[in-house]
């Protein structure tokens, strides 16, 4: 999948924010609420790796893979960095999004989660 096509993606969620954090993070982050789901590295090395948070079963398979690891600092709560978006899979790509984005969703409290919908919705 192209970065752009990705961005775009992640940014079309229900509530989705995006938001720049400069240096020294360097992270285009995607967020509903204040729960993160989405982040890309926006320096090097590895510009543009993109990280996103899967089930415990999904963790341990996809940093089996090549082009997969751990992510930084989040890896202990199952976040992967993907380093080659363009050579991953997209269907397999669209669904660990999807998985990202609704564990960030229901994170939220009812109350933000029915406010987030709600304003899609209109």
């Amino acid at each position: 999948m192209k970065l752009a096509i990705l961005k775009k993606l992640c940014a079309s969620y229900a509530g989705a924010r995006e938001r720049l954090y400069a240096a020294p993070s360097n992270v285009l982050a995607y967020s509903v609420g204040e729960k993160s789901f989405a982040y890309f590295k926006t320096s090097e090395p590895e510009r543009w790796r993109f990280s996103i948070r899967v089930t415990p079963a999904r963790f341990l398979e996809l940093t089996d893979m090549p082009g997969v690891k751990p992510a930084r600092y989040m890896g202990r709560f199952h976040w992967v960095t993907i380093v080659a978006v363009e050579q991953f899979p997209e269907d397999y790509l669209r669904e660990l999004l999807e998985y990202s984005y609704q564990k960030a969703l229901s994170g939220l409290t009812k109350k933000k989660r029915e406010e987030v919908l709600k304003d899609e919705a209109a």
